[in-house]
């Protein structure tokens, strides 16, 4: 665990916002928080939601779990409120992915005696194989991962494989901070490690018999499946490599066509944080399908389709294998 000091005016800016009394005492509860409630348990603060799903079912009733990001929000550029310093100023423990994908985040390592752990510590990363304008526009080189300059892509939660790592790592955490409950923690994680496990089984057996007739597609708006395309082994194609000012070039639209069209993908996706409308003009000019959005960043209020890591996980897979069986 580490703790990452700020330079002296971000951290007065910091405790202004927190010492603030612009906003009601309660306006900083999110929805899907514990922001406000009173507990005798350890607070543990995740950057972003799926990540407090993933701690709450490690942790069980032994930890006060809350995300800084509400569910459906936008991780890579979220804006912190002063309820979210709040929250952190009354933080034992703080996990964050890391990788950099919380730009914003380290502006929260500060004017707190929390724990601070990267949950993504160990994971056999990936890097970003296409970036806009490069000579390398539709990934052919991807299998090369020692071409220098590249980023690392950070959605690594989204392949079963390395979310096992995660899982690992919020155990370690959980039972540094809270010791007497280790042996907790253990059964938990070992029983959420099963069922990624088998939602992973059941999705490679279900794509059996579709990559046995021919390579499956996997086609979205954002890079965030290199990951899960590794474990599934499908062949992934992205309009653009993380989010960035420049999402849905006509560059872009014109290779993501291209594939597509040369190719016969039966279905392209977008994920729910982002605008879709490029994906569309994708759809538009081929005979693909834009499917329903896919989920990454963010689980969903309890009344969407995907409220927990788990249901995230199961209702994307179940939208690739249904796009390509169309």
């Amino acid at each position: 665990m580490r703790r990452t000091p700020l330079p002296p005016s971000v951290g007065t800016l910091m405790l202004v916002l927190l010492l603030s009394g612009c906003a009601p005492a309660d306006s900083s509860a999110q929805p899907g928080t514990h922001a406000g409630e009173a507990s005798d348990l350890p607070v543990v603060l995740a950057s972003f939601s799926v990540l407090e799903d993933m701690a709450s079912a490690v942790g069980g009733d032994r930890v006060d779990t809350r995300s800084i990001t509400p569910p459906g929000a936008e991780v890579h550029e979220y804006s912190p409120t002063p309820g979210d310093l709040r929250d952190t100023a009354e933080a034992d423990l703080i996990l964050f992915n890391g990788l950099g994908l919380e730009a914003w985040y380290e502006q929260f390592l500060t004017h707190t005696s929390a724990e601070v752990f990267m949950v993504s510590e160990g994971v056999q990363t990936l890097p970003v194989t296409r970036l806009p304008g490069s000579s390398d526009p539709a990934g052919e080189n991807a299998e090369d991962p020692e071409r220098e300059g590249l980023p690392v892509n950070p959605h690594a939660w989204m392949s079963p494989a390395q979310a096992m790592t995660y899982v690992d790592n919020i155990e370690a955490a959980l039972s540094e901070l809270s010791p007497e409950d280790a042996d907790i923690f253990a059964k938990n994680a070992e029983d959420y490690r099963g069922e990624i496990r088998r939602i992973w089984q059941e999705a490679a057996e279900a794509l059996e018999p579709l990559q046995a007739e021919g390579q499956v597609h996997l086609v979205s708006c954002e890079g965030a499946f290199s990951y899960l395309a590794q474990d599934l082994g499908l062949s992934e194609h992205y309009l653009w490599p993380l989010n960035a000012e420049d999402q849905g070039s006509p560059q872009q639209v014109e290779a993501q066509i291209r594939y597509v069209s040369e190719n016969q993908v039966p279905a392209v996706f977008c994920e729910s944080t982002v605008n879709d409308a490029a994906q569309q003009q994708v759809a538009e000019s081929t005979d693909a399908q834009l499917s329903d959005p896919l989920h990454v960043d963010s689980i969903t209020e309890a009344d969407g389709p995907a409220p927990s890591y788990l249901e995230l996980l199961q209702h994307d897979l179940d939208l690739i294998i249904e796009g390509a069986q169309r």
